[in-house]
């Protein structure tokens, strides 16, 4: 009787020590993603206990993006992204994860094999530091893209991002090594990897550079040191049609009911029009800014409305994501399911005053007596450093204008 106690005690404790070894550790994580030819996105992420729970933190650069949402049952963990409609399902096996991150887009899933282990570095264990690439660059890619790219180095260590005229690409992070530069991104929505030889001869040119974006998309690249580059000026690519001064249309709200600039809350208002959508991370990073403008603003007299173009048209689909996204940032501003999908044709559909639309997010100023003065293409987030700085001085300058005039 005595041994089988023992025996069972034993199975108990070694059934318990399995456990604990295959629950998730907390710390930070090597990740990668693995693209349709095979070529791995890394990143980082941190796991820690809140409140009881799991919770994961995905790591780029200075930005720490949290994501509450994470089970274990047994072996098999699911990470749910808190926005852009994806999820993380894999397995837990001698301490490592193996699985699938799922795109859930309308008409189909896309998915990218995941696999993760703790570990605290982001492409290479040990880096060896090569020609510093901070500062400002001229980018030219082979779609035709010309970009301005803002790089800082401590070490090994490069973070930075590339500017277009449409938006970043948000906090890039990675290193140089072997006379080779690597950045990489993982937001929840996209996937990127930037790779380039650093040539030493030329003044540090970044030459023969691959982009890889998701799961098929890519792209070459090259640049030159420029201090001097620069993008147009963003509020002079979209304008309004001749003839057009104003804004005019009817969208749907959270709760179903109709809004147009014609509703009495919007007399007398400056107004912001946020073109927008939940799948867009540009998007995310202006309506971060833009909750707490509202806070300061609105009390002057300020309205903001976001117009969402979702990525399908079913309006419950729509409400569930915009709904998470207000969640997440807290938007006190009304957003509106326009029913349009995030095609460039769909949205000159809705708003057909509009010329020359680029891209979202794109967000149009409007005066106390509803004229349109200013369009502003894309939004430059807090990974450009300055670019940012300098948006918010110009932004809220033309505010601070407009609510002055009589």
């Amino acid at each position: 009787m005595k041994k089988s106690i023992l025996i069972l005690l034993s199975a108990l404790l070694a059934s318990s020590f399995a456990f604990a070894q295959n629950r998730l550790q907390n710390g930070i994580w090597h990740a990668t993603l693995q693209n349709s030819i095979s070529r791995e996105i890394p990143f980082n992420f941190e796991v820690k206990d809140t409140l009881g729970k799991k919770e994961i933190v995905i790591i780029n650069g200075n930005e720490r993006f949290k994501v509450p949402d994470v089970k274990q049952v047994r072996d098999s963990v699911f990470i749910h992204m808190p926005l852009f409609d994806s999820e993380f399902k894999a397995r837990l096996v001698d301490g490592k994860l193996q699985g699938n991150w799922i795109k859930h887009l309308p008409q189909k899933d896309v998915a990218m094999a995941f696999a993760a282990e703790p570990g605290n570095y982001r492409f290479f264990k040990d880096p060896k530091a090569a020609c510093n690439v901070q500062g400002r660059w001229s980018a030219i890619f082979a779609s035709g893209d010309t970009t301005v790219a803002e790089f800082k180095q401590a070490d090994a260590k490069v973070t930075g991002t590339f500017l277009t005229t449409t938006g970043d690409y948000r906090y890039l992070e990675g290193t140089t090594t072997n006379d080779s530069l690597y950045l990489s991104c993982f937001d929840g929505g996209h996937a990127f990897l930037f790779t380039a030889a650093i040539n030493h001869n030329n003044n540090c040119i970044l030459t023969g550079g691959k982009f890889y974006s998701g799961y098929s998309g890519s792209d070459e690249w090259s640049a030159i040191k420029d201090p001097n580059a620069k993008l147009p000026d963003a509020y002079s690519l979209t304008a309004l049609k001749p003839g057009y001064t104003k804004m005019a249309f009817t969208f749907t709200d959270l709760n179903g009911k109709k809004v147009s600039l014609s509703d009495a809350r919007f007399k007398n208002k400056v107004v912001i029009l946020q073109i927008m959508g939940s799948w867009c991370p540009n998007c995310m990073d202006e309506t971060a800014y833009l909750v707490n403008f509202y806070k300061k603003y609105h009390p002057k007299g300020v309205e903001i409305v976001g117009l969402a173009y979702e990525r399908s048209t079913d309006f419950a689909r729509s409400k569930k994501s915009i709904e998470q996204l207000k969640k997440r940032f807290n938007i006190t501003y009304p957003v509106l399911i326009t029913g349009y999908t995030n095609d460039k044709k769909e949205l000159t559909k809705s708003l057909p005053m509009l010329a020359n639309f680029l891209g979202f997010p794109t967000t149009i100023i409007i005066d106390k007596k509803g004229d349109v003065r200013k369009i502003h293409t894309g939004f430059s987030g807090p990974g450009t450093g300055n670019y940012y700085a300098e948006f918010i001085s110009e932004f809220e300058k033309l505010n601070d204008d407009l609510l002055a005039e009589k």
